[in-house]
């Protein structure tokens, strides 16, 4: 009886509607696709590969609460540091492939990671899937403020002809340990890489007097220069960085152009499936373009750059060509 009631009433509910020229709609195909899914609904693990308190870290950490309140849920930093990267990437490409875990790359070191034969890696580009593109940090060649022995970038490098000098690194195949050797292979200099875990320690180890040069990143020098612990000396880039306007390029100083102009973007494990890759790629997008988000990353001297799933892609890709047609001097032949 009850269940004759039931479709009694359904029955006249629809002749009501009809007869006040209502009409009964069926949901959307996009509004039932919507349905099948309600990722993200639990925090989600941002694992960035060097330690805390560098420029990857900071750029990373400004950028989570826009990225929270987009997706809405928690995102957590977990720094992982050590193999020049590849300890969190690693982590990243064996992680399950359900949108929960993501990492920031960086080149490039990422590249030198699996380029490199003597890593014997079985990972490459193609073990990740590409969110996009977040930021691009020139390389900077700066000395403490108390050095002694040369003060611009040009007494630097006679000096370095002459007497060789230790340079900071974070990982063999980085950008500083490359931006060192190819200023070696130009000029002649003696600059030896001092291999750290990330930016934090090679500004400390610098500082401290116990390595002479400090081969970094903008991002990672803006401050120290601002509180005049550092002159950075010359930007290896193809213009003047915004944020270190009176530093001239090394082109500009009087040398064979060298660019060191590393990028950082987002990625997930292989196998994404691509209604969650959709949901992370316009979250990124939407926090990465927030007017105040960039304003917050120029402030710590990092330059959005944003870029989509394919352009990065393709950027990479050109990286990664670059890389290779210098592997005689990253010793790789």
């Amino acid at each position: 009886m009850k269940k004759f009631l039931s479709v009694s009433m359904a029955f006249l509910l629809s002749v009501a509607l009809i007869g006040c020229g209502g009409q009964v709609t069926q949901p959307s195909e996009g509004a039932a696709k919507e349905s099948k899914s309600d990722y993200p609904n639990k925090p989600i693990n941002l694992i960035v590969s060097f330690a805390a308190g560098g420029g990857m870290d900071t750029g990373a950490r400004i950028l989570t609460p826009y990225l929270e309140k987009e997706l809405g849920v928690t995102v957590n930093v977990i720094n992982k540091p050590g193999g020049g990267g590849w300890i969190g990437w690693t982590d990243l490409v064996n992680a399950k492939p359900d949108g929960y875990t993501i990492g920031y790359l960086g080149t490039p070191n990422l590249m030198t990671g699996y380029l490199d034969p003597k890593q014997n890696r079985q990972h490459n580009l193609d073990s990740f899937t590409l969110i996009g593109k977040h930021v691009t940090d020139p390389g900077v060649i700066a000395i403490r403020s108390d050095e002694s022995r040369f003060a611009d970038i040009k007494e630097l490098i006679e000096y370095a002809k002459t007497k060789e000098l230790t340079a900071t690194s974070t990982g063999v195949g980085s950008d500083d340990h490359i931006a060192a050797l190819k200023v070696n292979k130009a000029l002649g200099t003696q600059f030896t890489a001092v291999h750290t875990q990330g930016s934090a320690e090679q500004k400390t180890a610098v500082l401290g007097g116990h390595v002479d040069v400090l081969f970094a990143n903008v991002g990672d020098v803006i401050s120290l220069q601002k509180n005049g612990e550092v002159k950075v000396l010359a930007v290896l880039a193809e213009e003047r960085s915004p944020f270190l306007p009176d530093v001239p390029t090394f082109e500009e100083s009087g040398f064979e152009s060298v660019i060191s102009s590393p990028s950082r973007g987002f990625a997930a494990p292989k196998g994404l499936d691509t209604e969650k890759l959709e949901i992370l790629r316009k979250a990124f997008e939407n926090a990465i373009k927030q007017e105040e988000q960039v304003k917050k990353q120029g402030e710590s001297g990092l330059q959005v750059d944003y870029k989509d799933i394919a352009e990065y892609e393709q950027e990479l890709r050109e990286i990664e060509t670059g890389l290779i047609e210098i592997s005689d001097l990253l010793g790789w032949k």
